[in-house]
Formats: structure tokens, C-alpha cells, sequence
């Protein structure tokens, strides 16, 4: 954000800006003074903080910043002379003051008198709190910092735009004094003036800008060829004159060959000349486009340190209320993350914070049964790694109870014991991120209401990122996120399909490789290679984009391999055409979902590509692989496996672990499974292969349970389809609403159990298999 222009400025939109930024240095201060009490930079940041606020508000006619900033700089001043020793209570009494200096500075609703009026008894307490507490006495009870409270300060202590000033011209008409925006008017028009929709039109036309100036290369190269062909001319010209003798021609004919050659000569050091001046204009061009797209790039942009500011008096202040002491350690502030990405994580981020203090940090007497500090520490960390984001929440509590999880899981219907005491650690930890789940048992204003790490879950979904938790007993838990660097740009791996250039997002590809032809083998009717020490299924990339025959070239193969472990799969592409930044380009809305398709972009010769979607890959690989229906080199579609017999279920569940739930309850008794992450996604599957049954879930992103019923049932070819409902919702008006869309059954997933299910399955569609 650029500075405001101070010399518009009024006087206490000047002591607004200084308020901001002094007050900030106060948290920080203070927050480092409570580990170290006696560090020296930090009672000075402190105290020439407190000072100037003092100053300031004196000019500004602030009485009640002056009183509230005087007895701060007074406690400042006994600490550096080692006369006060700064301990927790000094710090809560000193943080509730520089709180209270920021409404002052910005006071809610934008009341100026609000000192003098609604917050007269507040600064009247505090003035009398610091010098008790400064005396020994204790802290008077200040309200519990709830996370409500906190996100009713933060929304009080946000910039306030002041009402305009009245003109002076009203009272005196020889003196007009033109007013100025306030400060928070002025930063939020920079900030907000330029919207994320504008910079991304700005970054896609800096790109097309820069592809566009590197078609002048090839047209300096025509006009290079062009020369020779005129030096050639001459040449041949030249040759001409010496083969005819002067006899043999005359004046006339003498005359005009000297002239032609004389012009032709002028033409050719023309064109050498515009070579030179089109070469520099294709070297500045070139420059200037990459220069600007490289600043409009670097406006979306900004260091993790951005996001993070109020987060390490959050933790102390939730802590303070739990009667815990945490500490936050933040490493990575510099890392650059684009800014759509940034202000998507403050949410998610303030959740696992808040989780870490509450559910994984100790309270002192178990930390010192456990041999652990009585400070537990909290870490936050942001990194760059394979070209992805690392966000990383850990903390050294006490960890997570699996077999209190794996307990509740089974207690609230999500799973039967049996399968329960199957399932991994990973699997069951997944089971937090489901929408209203909570360990807790009853709920206080931190936790209880299971809706923290479903934020944490959606906001993943919408960036397409990930993951991963994991927990030690007794040594703490980590929560470990990975997104995408940007969404506006992407590294990519060119791939030829079909003729056709085609990108992979270089952070879903595992490895390329070129294998000969004779290292691929048939197992089961599917063909495979070794990477890894393991085998790994062979797609072809022909056949999942329905882009004709494969066909191996000069007896090697191209292969890129996406997915993780067990469902890592190399997927066949004709070449490899070398990497590339990408701009982004999102299509048409009114496209909807294409299936495999993430977006497009433009090479850099202008011509456009499809970018694809590896998690709608892997899903389509599965859904063939299922099947039984994939191709092999050479092979043509008539000579492919035959379709299984077995009927075929469609699950439909935004939920990694309801869609595993179902599908491994309904894959067990025989049934041919397929899954879909949404309605959208699974409104495709129905219309491009044939289904026995389609179980769904109500509450999805881009298309809800209901309006996929909604749509199977105004399908001619689909209206015999039968469709199950199994949803969290379990009102009655629920129920009815999911019947009267056509659902031929409704189940709730805390009811249901795998019997249950089965049997209403086997009611609809009969066995598996017939």
C-alpha cells in the first residue's frame, strides 16, 4: 500500500496515521517484554511510542490520549530505570491501554467526542488501573477476550473514515480551508480503488502484452531474409554486368543496369537500417512488457507479515482467558503469497490458532507433570517448497487423543466400529475437517461448535489446496497446508496431445519420464511400469481427454506422473514441449465445469492452451481403471476389455471421507463404485456414462444435492435413475424438500449405518452383481 499524501492532510488525520503505526510498535514491544522484562530495545521502542503519541495527541487537542499516553511513558520510564520490573499484570494493564489509544485515535462510529462521552468511564479506569498495578497491587478483571470480543475489537479498531470538517468559510469567509480525506479514507481507496478483478484483467493484459512483443522476433527474421535475397539480387546483378561485355550493350542499356544496381544497392542499406532500428525497438519492447507484467505480478503479491499482526496478541490474549501461557513464534514474514490467497488464509489461520491453545496446549500443571516449560509455544511458519505455498500451524501440547476421536467418530454414526478400528490415523483425522464435528462436549465461547476446521477445509477447496495433520501423544499436534504460490500464474509442464499443447501444473507432477516401449508390461489387462520401486498404472492422456489413438513414437513413451503413492498413475502424452510461467486465464462461467479442464493460457507465440485439472484427472484415471475399460498401445476401442457386469453406483460428496466411507462400504459388497466431488462434478459423470443408482449429499460448492436431483429428473434419458439422499440435514422440512425433488430415498449420515444403507441399496437396485 502506498503512503498517504501527508501534506493533504488534516491534523488529526496525521495523528490517526502516527496512531496506527505507534500503536503497532506498542503490541509488539509489549508482547516481547513479557519474555523479556528487562530487554532494553524494547522499553525504548516503548517509551519513545508512549512519548510520541503524548506529543501528538497534545497537538491534536486529545486530552484523554494525553492522560492515557502520560501514564504509559510514566511506567516506561520506572522500567528503564529498573525502579519497575515489567511483569504479566503490568503487561495485560499496558495492552488494554494501547487498545484503548486506538479508539481513541479511531473511535467506534466515528464519534470524536467519544473519550469525553461513551468512553469516559473506560479511560477513567484505566488511568487509575496502570498506577495501582504500577504500585503492587493486582489487575482488575478485564473482560475475557472471547473470540467474539476479539473480532468485535479488531472490526472497532479498524480505520474509521471520519465525517468531512466542517469549512471554515462557514465562520470565517476570508480564511476557506479545503478539507482532507481522512487517513482511513485515504488508505482504503488505495486499497481498495484497484479491485482484485481489475488487477487480474491487468495481469492478463500485461501477459498478452508480453506475448504480443515477442512476435516481432520472427518478423525481424523475415526482414533479415529479405536482405539476403537483395544482397543475392545485387550479387546476380553484379555477374550480369561482367558476362556482358560493354560491347555488347548500349548507353542506354549501360545506363539503366548501373542505375538498377545503384537502387537496389540504396534499398539494401535501408533495409539494413531498419533491421537496426526494428531489432532495438524489439529489445525495448520486449523489456518494457516484461517489466510491466513483472510489476503487475508483484502487485498481487505481498509478504506473509501481512496477515499475521494480530495474530501473536490472539494467541496470548486466548491463553490469558484459558489461564494457559502460549507464546507465538512466526517464521517466514518476508515469504511473497498472492494477495487473493492471503486474505483467504486470516480466517483459517485464526481457527488453528485458536484450536492449537485451547484442544493442544496443556495448562501448567500437566506441562509440569509432562516435564515440559510452563509456556507452550504455538509456531507458525510460511515457506516456499517445489513451487507451493507451506503454511504450517504446530504446537507442543499434548496432542490429539486418537482414541477419544476414533470413539466420537463411531458415537455420532460417521463410521461403524469395525471399520473405525480400520481406518489410519490420516483417515481418522480427517474426520475433524467434517462440518460441526468437535471433541468437545459442551461449548464455551473458544470451541465446542465444530466450526473451525471445516473453514479451514473450505477455504482449501476453493484455492485447490491441501491437508495434511498429523499428532504425537504427549509432543503436540501439525497442521500443515499447501497451496498454490498464486492463483493468477502457474508453472507448467507442456505436454503435445493429439497435435494439441496441453499444461500441467508443474506442483501436481511427481516426474517425467521417457520410457523405451519395451519396459511397459501387461498386468491383469492393464499395462504398468516400474518407478520407485513400485508398479504404476499407464493412462493414456488420448483417452481420458477423448483426443483419438495413442500410439507409442519411435519406441518410447511420454510419461507424467501425478498422484500420490497408491494412486500415483502415469499418464502417456505424445511429448514433452519444455516448461512455462503461465497467466491464468479462467473461461467462460457460462462453460461450467469442463471435465480434466482447469483454464487456459496463451504460449508465447499467441497461441492458446488448455490448462489441466490434475485432481479431475485422477478422478476420471480412477473412474476408467474401475471400469475396466483402459486402453494400451495401439490398441484400438474395439479391441478394449468388456465392461464389467457389476452394477454401478455413482457417490456424490464433497467430503474426502464420507465419498471413502461410502465408497469403500459399497465397493466391499461387490458394487462397481465411482466417485464425484460435487454436484457439478457429478451432474458430468451422469451424462457421460450410464449409472445403476446415484447416492448424494445436499450441501456442495457450485451445485447442490438438490439441484442435481432437480436435473436427473428433467433428463428424459435419466428419470428412471434412482437417487439416494444421505445429508447432515436432518429436519423434517429437509427431508421432504430432498423427496419432493425425486430422491427416491433420504437417509441422514448420523443415522445411518452400514446395514441400513445397504439394504435400501440392494431395495432400489437389487445385488451387484446379476
Amino acid at each position: 500500500m502506498s503512503t498517504p499524501d501527508l501534506s493533504q492532510m488534516s491534523m488529526l488525520d496525521l495523528f490517526r496515521f502516527e496512531a496506527e503505526s505507534q500503536i503497532s510498535q506498542l503490541n509488539t514491544s509489549l508482547l516481547a517484554l513479557e519474555q523479556q522484562p528487562t530487554a532494553a530495545e524494547h522499553l525504548e521502542a516503548c517509551m519513545r511510542a508512549g512519548h510520541s503519541l503524548k506529543g501528538a495527541a497534545r497537538i491534536v487537542g486529545l486530552e484523554a490520549a494525553v492522560k492515557v499516553a502520560h501514564v504509559l511513558e510514566d511506567c516506561f520510564v520506572l522500567a528503564q530505570q529498573g525502579k519497575l520490573l515489567l511483569e504479566k499484570k503490568h503487561i495485560d494493564v499496558l495492552l488494554h491501554g494501547a487498545d484503548l489509544l486506538g479508539r481513541i485515535a479511531s473511535p467506534p462510529d466515528g464519534d470524536e467526542a467519544w473519550a469525553d462521552h461513551a468512553g469516559s468511564a473506560e479511560v477513567q479506569a484505566f488511568l487509575q488501573a496502570l498506577p495501582a498495578v504500577m504500585s503492587g497491587a493486582d489487575a482488575p478483571p478485564w473482560p475475557v477476550p472471547t473470540a467474539a470480543m476479539q473480532e468485535a475489537r479488531a472490526a472497532e479498531a479498524a480505520p474509521q473514515p471520519a465525517p468531512p470538517a466542517p469549512s471554515a468559510a462557514a465562520t470565517e469567509p476570508a480564511q476557506p480551508v479545503a478539507t482532507a480525506p481522512s487517513v482511513s479514507q485515504a488508505a482504503a481507496a488505495r486499497a481498495v480503488r484497484v479491485s482484485a478483478d481489475s488487477l487480474d484483467r491487468l495481469l492478463s493484459l500485461t501477459g498478452e502484452s508480453l506475448v504480443e512483443s515477442r512476435r516481432l522476433k520472427p518478423f525481424s527474421a523475415s526482414m533479415l531474409r529479405m536482405k539476403r535475397v537483395q544482397r543475392e539480387a545485387v550479387q546476380a546483378l553484379d555477374l550480369l554486368q561482367q558476362k556482358l561485355s560493354s560491347s555488347q550493350l548500349d548507353e542506354f542499356a549501360q545506363t539503366t543496369l548501373a542505375e538498377l544496381r545503384a537502387l537496389m544497392q540504396t534499398n539494401q542499406q535501408l533495409l539494413g537500417e531498419q533491421l537496426i532500428a526494428l531489432d532495438a525497438f524489439d529489445r525495448r519492447s520486449v523489456n518494457l512488457s516484461q517489466q510491466l507484467y513483472d510489476e503487475a505480478l508483484a502487485c498481487r503479491m505481498r509478504p506473509f507479515a501481512d496477515g499475521t499482526g494480530g495474530f501473536a496478541r490472539m494467541v496470548r490474549d486466548v491463553g490469558h482467558a484459558l489461564g494457559k501461557s502460549v507464546r507465538l513464534e512466526i517464521s517466514g514474514n518476508t515469504t511473497q503469497i498472492d494477495r487473493d490467497i492471503l486474505e483467504k488464509l486470516e480466517a483459517p489461520l485464526g481457527h488453528l490458532l485458536r484450536n492449537a491453545v485451547d484442544h493442544g496446549i496443556e495448562d501448567a500443571a500437566a506441562r509440569r507433570a509432562a516435564g515440559k516449560p510452563e509456556q507452550g509455544v504455538v509456531r507458525l511458519e510460511a515457506r516456499h517448497s517445489a513451487g507451493m505455498l507451506m503454511i504450517e500451524v504446530a504446537d507442543d501440547g499434548g496432542g490429539i487423543d486418537l482414541d477419544r476421536l476414533r470413539r466420537t467418530v463411531v458415537e455420532r454414526g460417521l463410521s461403524t466400529e469395525d471399520m473405525a478400528a480400520r481406518l489410519s490415523d490420516a483417515e481418522l483425522l480427517d474426520f475433524l475437517l467434517l462440518p460441526s464435528f468437535s471433541l468437545r462436549d459442551t461449548v464455551t465461547e473458544i470451541s465446542g461448535r465444530g466450526v473451525g476446521l471445516d473453514v479451514v477445509a473450505d477455504m482449501l477447496k476453493q484455492v485447490r489446496g491441501t491437508i495434511r495433520i498429523t499428532t504425537r501423544k504427549g509432543q503436540g499436534s501439525r497442521f500443515l497446508l499447501q497451496l498454490p504460490l498464486t492463483l493468477s500464474v502457474i508453472r507448467s509442464l507442456l505436454v503435445e496431445i493429439a497435435g494439441e499443447p496441453y499444461a500441467f501444473p508443474l506442483a501436481y507432477v511427481n516426474r517425467t519420464l521417457r520410457l523405451p516401449a519395451e519396459d511397459l508390461q501387461t498386468l491383469e489387462g492393464y499395462q504398468h511400469f516400474s518407478h520407485a520401486g513400485r508398479q504404476v498404472g499407464l493412462v493414456s492422456a488420448h483417452q481420458v481427454l477423448q483426443r483419438g489413438q495413442w500410439r507409442a513414437r519411435d519406441g518410447s513413451v511420454c510419461v507424467v506422473v501425478i498422484g500420490e503413492e497408491e494412486h500415483s498413475y502415469g499418464i502417456a502424452v505424445d511429448a514433452f514441449l519444455g516448461e512455462r510461467m503461465l497467466v491464468v486465464q479462467p473461461l467462460d462461467a457460462r462453460l461450467g465445469k469442463i471435465p480434466d479442464i482447469l483454464a487456459g493460457a496463451l504460449m508465447e507465440d499467441g497461441a492458446p492452451l488448455l490448462i489441466l485439472d490434475v485432481a479431475d484427472l485422477l478422478r476420471t484415471v480412477e473412474k476408467l481403471t474401475a471400469s475396466g475399460r483402459l486402453q494400451t498401445v495401439g490398441q484400438d476401442s474395439a479391441d478394449q476389455a468388456a465392461v464389467t457386469v457389476r452394477k454401478k453406483v455413482l457417490v456424490v460428496d464433497d467430503s474426502l471421507t464420507v465419498r471413502e466411507l461410502e465408497r469403500k462400504l459399497l465397493a466391499n459388497r461387490g458394487y462397481q463404485v465411482t466417485v464425484a466431488v460435487d454436484g457439478m462434478d457429478g451432474w458430468n459423470a451422469v451424462r457421460a456414462e450410464h449409472f445403476d443408482l446415484v447416492i448424494t449429499d445436499i450441501d456442495m460448492p457450485r451445485m447442490d444435492g438438490i439441484e442435481l436431483v432437480t436435473l436427473i429428473r428433467g433428463a428424459p434419458q435419466l428419470q428412471a435413475l434412482p437417487v439416494m439422499i444421505v445429508s447432515y440435514k436432518d429436519r423434517e422440512e429437509d427431508r421432504q424438500r430432498g423427496l419432493a425433488a425425486g430422491a427416491d430415498h433420504y437417509f441422514t449420515k448420523s443415522s445411518f449405518h452400514d446395514e441400513s444403507l445397504l439394504q435400501a441399496v440392494t431395495d432400489l437396485i437389487g445385488e451387484a452383481t446379476t
